[in-house]
């Protein structure tokens, strides 16, 4: 495949991922392996968790974080130069957020005339569990034999939840504190 076909590529499939998804990064995920792991074979499952791994430990959003980093793998496996695989970064950052850019700028336009809307409220409360279904099946989908979970990191999971689902903790107290648990359990 010519470099040229593989950033058109690139960006559509990048671009129908940023179309498709509503909820954020975690969301993106699933559709993301899906394209890159399963279609396209890009990339292999390990290189496709560990992309994860660092998208989630570099400062932005992690859907973009990883579009970002994946653009640069696809070009690099296909023995492009340096520049070349940059611009694949670009490539896929820039079609991952183009839809959401003109989603959110086209809604600015009407939203005030359409907020209070039945079809436009029935549509928001319809993408709730949609958005849950779609960050709960990246979950899933992150959760092979490599990254296997143990009993022990699923109860801090599950009880981090639940402390935070009840007020009783905020999410960086959560995080501290399941640090300290993982040091402790482990």
């Amino acid at each position: 495949m010519m470099l040229a076909e593989m950033y058109i590529e690139l960006f559509w499939s990048f671009f129908v991922i940023g179309m498709f998804t509503i909820g954020g990064g975690y969301a993106m995920l699933s559709l993301i392996q899906n394209e890159v792991v399963t279609s396209h074979n890009w990339i292999d499952e390990t290189t496709f968790t560990d992309i994860v791994a660092i998208s989630q430990m570099t400062p932005g959003p992690i859907g973009i974080n990883s579009a970002t980093y994946i653009g640069y793998e696809v070009l690099a496996n296909a023995g492009a130069a340096e520049i070349l695989c940059i611009l694949g970064s670009f490539t896929a950052t820039f079609a991952v957020v183009l839809p959401s850019f003109i989603i959110v700028l086209s809604i600015c336009k009407v939203y005030d005339k359409f907020k209070n809307h039945y079809l436009f409220k029935g549509v928001m409360t319809g993408l709730k569990p949609a958005t849950l279904g779609l960050i709960g099946t990246a979950a899933l989908g992150l959760a092979t034999p490599e990254n296997f979970i143990d009993w022990k990191s699923f109860a801090i999971f599950i009880v981090a939840g639940i402390a935070l689902f009840l007020k009783k903790i905020g999410p960086l107290a959560a995080i501290g504190l399941g640090a300290l648990a993982g040091l402790l359990l482990y």
